[in-house]
């Protein structure tokens, strides 16, 4: 006799991926998932919209460099190192030798405010008409698995260059001062003449004293893993390792018409940086249909949630909540009180970074 088999009572159950095949299968949706939870909106990498990842650093890691540093933020690691080499004025096309009593002339009926910014002014239009500041940025390195090593250099990478040497010029960040190497003669034998005389004959002598040579700073960024955000990261990078400089002594020796360099560490300077402004970049993500078009601003994004925004935005602040710079590309206008909490946002992010520089540099 035939017994019929007892029919199943247990439901079906739909099929279930794991959370990293989900977000290969349908990134937008994934990310929707995460920012319209019940809990409130969490992107998959634990942060909430605004949230930064906080960096860390490490200065003076490279002993062939005159300032070096490397910084990770998140999953994104880079190092800077900084090369100081000679450029002789001789050597520079049409370039006219400045005096020392034009170096020091001060104008009193300038406000003292008005005379510095005209001074920063003048410094990055002198270093960026005799190419004083060289960034080469380097993403072929093996960082990520779209930058093997080896290639060319891609687009990303120029394009990073040049933001880079942008903003090491309008921000007004370096001194050329501390880049000029100056050739002052040797005084007159005194004279018995009077004192007047003397002090006339050592004026005399000063005026004629000009710049001979000036210092170049190659500026090697190098990606060791890229996981998002590499323009914020390769600023924050060179910002430390440029705070890590010293330039040896320099003097030019005019018997041998050379420019020589001492080699004692304690002789060495420490380049002035007129101020520290750090960028933090958002990207703006539009939901998918189920999300009825609503928008999210994502600060400090990673790989994964940077091929999913059309449109970003990266503010580059200074003291006091200064904007230096303001970068956009894609999407549609910007509401003046979203841009005002954007700016607010990126004022934490540098007083945040400026407690790492002080704790973390020699």
């Amino acid at each position: 006799m035939a017994i019929k088999p007892t029919p199943s009572t247990t439901t079906p159950h739909p099929p279930t991926f794991p959370a990293h095949t989900f977000a290969k299968l349908a990134p937008p949706t994934y990310l929707t998932a995460h920012l319209t939870s019940k809990g409130g909106p969490i992107r998959p990498s634990g942060r909430s919209p605004t949230q930064f990842r906080t960096p860390t650093c490490h200065a003076g890691s490279l002993t062939h460099a005159h300032g070096s540093a490397v910084v990770r933020c998140g999953d994104t690691a880079v190092v800077c190192g900084v090369r100081g080499e000679i450029l002789r004025a001789e050597d520079v096309a049409d370039y006219r030798p400045k005096a020392v009593e034009e170096e020091e002339r001060v104008d009193m009926e300038m406000h003292s405010f008005q005379k510095v910014t005209k001074e920063k002014r003048e410094d990055s239009e002198e270093m960026a008409c005799l190419g004083l500041l060289v960034p080469n940025l380097e993403l072929a390195t093996g960082c990520s698995p779209t930058h093997l090593p080896g290639g060319p250099p891609s687009t990303l990478a120029q394009t990073l260059s040049q933001r880079i040497l942008t903003l090491l010029h309008t921000s007004n960040l370096l001194s050329i001062h501390d880049l000029r190497i100056w050739f002052r003669p040797p005084a007159s034998p005194p004279t018995r003449q009077g004192q007047e005389h003397e002090v006339m004959g050592e004026e005399e002598e000063m005026a004629k004293a000009e710049v001979k040579a000036f210092w170049v700073l190659y500026i090697d960024i190098l990606f060791i893993s890229l996981d998002g955000n590499p323009f914020d990261a390769a600023c924050l990078a060179l910002l430390a390792a440029l705070r890590n400089t010293r330039l040896p002594r320099a003097w030019y020796d005019a018997d041998r018409e050379l420019v020589l360099c001492s080699d004692d560490p304690a002789e060495s300077k420490q380049l002035h940086l007129y101020d520290m402004p750090v960028p933090l970049s958002f990207g703006v993500f539009e939901g998918d249909e189920e999300a009825k078009g609503k928008k999210w601003i994502l600060a400090d994004m990673d790989g994964f949630e940077e091929g999913l925004c059309r449109e970003n935005i990266t503010i580059v602040v200074g003291e006091e909540k200064r904007v230096v710079r303001i970068e956009k590309d894609g999407g549609g206008s910007f509401g003046g009180r979203d841009m005002r909490g954007l700016v607010e946002l990126a004022g934490q992010r540098r007083m945040e970074w400026i407690m790492i520089l002080r704790n973390g540099l020699p």
